[in-house]
């Protein structure tokens, strides 16, 4: 069972010591998943933000608060990304050109996030249209939701992604403050995510490579519609339990602070197995990608969610047609996929 040490959760513009130097913030976010945990990592001469949030006032302004009265007098010095998403990146502009502070970030999510946030700005293209139209959503859907602007998508105030930054490799060492911290990359949920571990102080920044309770999205997406991130996502799982001792605490982007990584990975990686059984029995017969959502979550799936949810099953069928379980078909406009 997961063990979770701490009873309270910084309330919005505070941040609470989880270990020493190191300090955890939330800040709100306008979705089911109604927050996201930041850090901050203290040194002699300043602080590291580790996330940023998502882009928005309320978000800004709750920085500032921070900014204020949490930074005892010293300046923020370097931002680090874990990852590209919207939420993890939204403050990063904000930020750096405040304090004039460099970006560190690994190099597949630094231009993954330059590029979503043009993106997001822009209308469809047959690209996006063919990848959605083979898993079964309706062209009448796709014109529909071309007109919808997503939450994330930004305003025309908010600074974009600093146009410079530092590179982050796996197996990079970061001194911060009394703390060493070495670079953990994984992949699947995103190309190439950060995670911070220091072994002697026994911690790991996780961002949402491993959470306690929800499970990250592990997606297909049109930009790479041949991609294969559930067999990352899976390999990943077994290199961190690799390294990852379970006396580690564990702090991730969303829910709360917890040891028991071991026990976490393995729940993770049957929830993905159970799904890929479903998979293989919904293919019995030739079966285009939308008809095995109902099966596949148990929620209603509409709107922006029911295009995750077609990108997330499009990934459980990759990662089998890599297995050589799956075989897949064009029938018209369709992909049909069927069980070997």
């Amino acid at each position: 069972m997961l063990e979770y040490p701490f009873n309270d959760i910084p309330a919005p513009g505070k941040t609470l010591e989880v270990a020493p130097g190191v300090f955890w913030l939330r800040m709100p976010l306008p979705m089911s998943l109604d927050h996201i945990n930041l850090y901050l990592l203290e040194s002699d001469t300043g602080w590291t933000v580790v996330d940023t949030g998502i882009r928005g006032q309320e978000t800004k302004d709750l920085w500032l608060t921070i900014f204020d009265n949490c930074l005892s007098g010293k300046p923020v010095e370097q931002i680090i990304c874990t990852h590209m998403h919207p939420d993890h990146t939204g403050q990063t502009g904000f930020i750096s050109d405040h304090f004039r502070v460099p970006l560190l970030m690994s190099y597949g999510e630094y231009y993954q996030a330059r590029m979503m946030h043009y993106s997001m700005q822009e209308k469809g293209s047959w690209h996006m249209s063919d990848f959605f139209l083979r898993g079964g959503i309706s062209q009448d859907l796709m014109d529909a939701m071309s007109e919808a602007r997503s939450q994330f998508a930004p305003e025309a105030d908010d600074l974009p992604m600093p146009k410079s930054y530092q590179r982050l490799r796996d197996g990079d060492q970061l001194q911060i403050g009394a703390i060493t911290w070495e670079v953990i990359v994984g992949s699947g949920h995103s190309p190439e995510h950060v995670c911070l571990y220091s072994k002697t102080n026994r911690l790991l920044l996780s961002g949402d490579q491993i959470l306690p309770i929800i499970t990250s999205n592990v997606s297909v997406h049109p930009t790479e519609p041949e991609a294969d991130p559930m067999t990352d996502w899976l390999t990943s799982h077994q290199k961190f339990k690799t390294l990852i001792p379970d006396e580690t605490l564990i702090l991730p982007a969303h829910n709360n602070p917890f040891y028991g990584v071991s026990e976490r990975l393995d729940e993770l990686t049957a929830h993905h197995e159970h799904r890929m059984q479903i998979v293989l029995d919904g293919c019995r017969s030739p079966t285009v990608a939308i008809e095995l959502l109902p099966d596949l979550f148990e929620r209603k799936l509409e709107n922006h969610t029911l295009f995750m949810a077609l990108g997330e099953g499009i990934a459980h069928i990759h990662c089998l047609m890599t297995r050589g379980q799956i075989k897949r078909e064009l029938d018209g406009a369709v992909y049909r996929y069927t069980t070997l």
